[in-house]
């Protein structure tokens, strides 16, 4: 099992950036890939991005592409998603999840990321 905990949401104005943290801890062993999600007010959960546990290749959303950045340190066993020139549609509680084969299935608890216009 694995537990991750997300920090460093906030209040940012368009055009700001913020850092998320997702701090990962239990067993890592079968871990295929660790990704953000995010899920605005009334619509679903959607995929932002993504980076493989081992050779780290990263993907993203194509909303999001050149302006996130994921990274991942396999020594502290933490995985970022740096957030630049952020919009008002990127408003939405953010998930970190952990991915096992083709199953995401950990998931922390959120962080809110709320960009005023």
């Amino acid at each position: 099992q694995v537990q991750l905990v997300e920090s460093g949401g906030g209040l940012v104005q368009a055009g700001g950036s913020l850092r998320l943290s997702c701090a990962v801890s239990g067993r890592l062993s079968s871990t295929y890939a660790m990704g953000w999600f995010r899920q605005a007010p009334g619509k679903e959960r959607k995929f932002v991005a993504a980076i493989s546990w081992v050779g780290g290749s990263t993907y993203y959303e194509d909303s999001v592409k050149g302006r996130f950045t994921i990274s991942r340190d396999n020594a502290t066993n933490t995985v970022i998603l740096q957030m630049d020139s952020l919009k008002p549609e990127d408003t939405a509680i953010y998930y970190c999840a952990e991915k096992k084969g083709s199953w995401w299935g950990s998931w922390g608890q959120g962080t809110q990321v709320t960009v005023s216009s």
